[in-house]
């Protein structure tokens, strides 16, 4: 069976050229499902059928996974049976008829504007350290890029002059503009602080580690992390709340959704109106709690 999940593998990233997040995702979901199957019902995966995938499922259940997770396995599954249908390895798809388990919408986290502030407040500008922090995280708030896209900048993205940052995420380009403060604090580091961080003058990544390489995710999440401790904010922030706070704010104080969609770099409208949903959740939230009446 090993030979199907492998098969299926390359088909994955070399075919669909799926992400390497992707491709993680999907074949953990299936490792798993090959597992279950040879712990408690031994067949070959060419033979389960829609009841045996409902049992799986509700086994999964059974061990406290979530909805989200649930769902996300029914995905994995059909597409690899998809894949072994087309490849004649089976007639039909075991999964086709399989109801995807309705996941509770969570919204996301969202920093108040107080909190923001304070946030933002904390890394002090006494040394390089708290200059490149402080500029880091203007900047995410300022802009609403994605922490994968932050550390991809070059410092040729930015422009100091014209004010705006050139992001580019899957192929496409967008121009994103600064708010003073944040032009203040990007060039501040730029001029004074990355000449001195840099290890090789032909670096071309504008963020780098204290040891002068490009930033890394898990060293900007701990670097949030740090600040988060330090402000005694007790709401739990990732690099992608300043992501939702930014979308939020903008559309609460008149910001259109097509403009925060074109900024937040959304193919889809519908990502973009999420943030609908949380303006108008924390409305009736304040309602009920300030209505004499509510």
């Amino acid at each position: 069976m090993v030979g199907l999940l492998e098969q299926y593998q390359d088909y994955l990233a070399q075919e669909k050229h799926a992400s390497s997040n992707t491709l993680a995702s999907y074949m953990r979901d299936l490792h798993q499902f090959e597992a279950y199957f040879s712990e408690h019902r031994p067949m070959d995966l060419r033979k389960v059928k829609q009841s045996d995938v409902n049992a799986y499922l509700a086994w999964m259940s059974g061990r406290g996974k979530s909805a989200a997770t649930v769902t996300r396995s029914i995905a994995s599954l059909k597409s690899f049976y998809a894949f072994l249908q087309m490849n004649g390895e089976v007639k039909s798809n075991p999964v086709k008829g399989v109801a995807a388990v309705k996941v509770e919408r969570k919204f996301p986290e969202i920093l108040t504007n107080k909190e923001v502030e304070l946030f933002l407040d904390q890394p002090k500008c006494v040394d390089a350290k708290g200059y490149r922090d402080h500029a880091m995280l203007e900047l995410l708030y300022a802009t609403g890029i994605r922490v994968s896209e932050l550390i991809d900048l070059n410092e040729e993205d930015v422009s100091l002059s014209a004010g705006f940052i050139r992001c580019e995420s899957k192929g496409k380009e967008r121009i994103i503009p600064l708010y003073p403060t944040a032009i203040k604090a990007l060039s501040d580091y730029i001029k004074e602080i990355r000449p001195q961080l840099i290890a090789d003058p032909e670096e071309t990544a504008l963020f780098v580690n204290m040891n002068g390489e490009r930033m890394s995710r898990q060293g900007f999440w701990k670097i949030v992390k740090h600040y988060q401790e330090l402000a005694g904010i007790s709401k739990d922030i990732t690099p992608h709340t300043l992501r939702h706070s930014f979308a939020v704010h903008l559309l609460e104080n008149g910001a259109d959704l097509h403009s925060i969609q074109e900024m937040l770099g959304h193919a889809d409208i519908s990502s973009t109106q999420i943030y609908t949903h949380v303006v108008k959740k924390q409305l009736k939230d304040i309602y009920q709690k300030a209505h004499p009446r509510a």
